[in-house]
């Protein structure tokens, strides 16, 4: 029987990946597999995607790698190439951590656990496991591909050490991880989970979470409801799914989502994109060149930023600022600043608009 590798792929936001066109479920052949050269390329540890495919712009599945396998690219991380690739399920950002949190356990080799109430447990080697499942137990792995978990109400969480993974499964619990490519997760309400390190990712999937990721193209997501989000690097992605969620990206290029009712979203960084789709929807771009967009009749977006654009669907509305230069003052002027409603004739559906002249005019490519 030929060697199936499970692994991650991650692809631009139509799935296509160096001008290739791929479709879930989709099965793909090809002849030779040179790493970084020639055949189907994938990562094996979930987080080692974002390093070329940013959360912003792409979206992650899961994958299935046969045929002949090609290795050791020198980039330090799990990618390999293969001739043969089974596109399987997409993965939300939560789906990714928790698959960085798997990926990282199946690694570890030694194990600490503290499992009465109020306990302990610290793993400091490398491929270190702890694990604290008592009321206020506290768990830490300091090595490389190390985890933690605590699963208990008001427990505490930490991996500070590269590729480690760290999970709080109990309400009020806390989860942190710090090193590079790390993965945090919050799931009961009340959570708060972080990942500071660069391609962190981090999830809150609890009510009243909060989820935040830090560092360069780092994901955060929190998906219950009146979850916070927050992604800061350049490059991240944030996104809350939960009613009355708020979710903000304030790096370059970054991307904020919020879907849920009452949801608000923020792109507070150049070329930032922000997107309310959940009814009474707030989504705002405030960065140069942002763009902002409203995809329920409820639902309003705001581009605020200088050569910022907004788009809506039918119903919603959009607002837009003009801005100009002052030279004795150095310093941007706004003109004014305007509201519109997405009629689908004088404001067409699905189309950027900028203001200009105290008009709104369409916003060129």
């Amino acid at each position: 029987m030929s060697k199936v590798v499970k692994s991650y792929k991650g692809f631009n936001k139509d799935m296509t990946c160096r001008g290739f066109q791929y479709k879930e479920g989709k099965e793909y052949e090809t002849s030779k597999a040179v790493v970084c050269n020639e055949g189907f390329h994938a990562c094996e540890h979930p987080l080692d995607c974002l390093g070329y495919y940013p959360p912003s712009t792409s979206v992650y599945h899961e994958v299935e790698q046969t045929g002949e396998f090609s290795s050791d690219s020198g980039d330090g991380d799990s990618k390999i190439a293969s001739t043969k690739i089974k596109i399987g399920a997409k993965l939300s950002i939560a789906g990714l951590v928790q698959a960085a949190i798997d990926f990282t356990k199946s690694k570890t080799v030694t194990m600490q656990n503290a499992t009465r109430n109020y306990g302990a447990s610290s793993a400091t080697g490398n491929c270190g496991a702890s694990s604290a499942t008592g009321y206020k137990g506290a768990s830490s792995a300091t090595g490389d591909y190390g985890a933690s978990s605590a699963t208990g109400n008001y427990g505490a969480s930490s991996a500070t050490r590269n590729y480690g993974a760290s999970s709080a499964t109990g309400n009020c619990g806390a989860s942190s991880a710090t090193g590079y490519k790390g993965a945090s997760s919050a799931t009961g309400d009340y959570g708060a989970s972080s990942a500071t390190g660069n391609y962190g990712a981090s999830s809150a999937t609890g009510n009243c979470g909060a989820s935040s990721a830090t560092g360069y193209k780092g994901a955060s997501s929190a998906t219950g409801d009146y979850g916070a989000s927050s992604a800061t690097g350049n490059y991240g992605a944030s996104s809350a799914t939960g009613n009355c969620g708020a979710s903000s990206a304030t790096g370059y290029k970054g991307a904020s989502s919020a879907t849920g009712d009452y949801g608000a979203s923020s792109a507070t960084g150049n070329y930032g994109a922000s997107s309310a789709t959940g009814n009474c929807g707030a989504s705002s771009a405030t960065g140069y060149k942002g763009a902002s967009s409203a995809d329920n009749t409820t639902a309003v977006a705001v581009a605020w930023g200088y050569e910022s654009k907004a788009k809506g669907c039918v119903g919603s509305h959009i607002v837009c600022a003009e801005w100009r230069y002052v030279d004795d003052k150095k310093e941007w002027e706004l003109v004014g600043a305007k509201m519109a409603r997405v009629d689908g004739d004088k404001i067409k559906a699905d189309v950027y608009y900028i203001l200009k002249d105290g008009e709104f005019v369409e916003a060129t490519k």
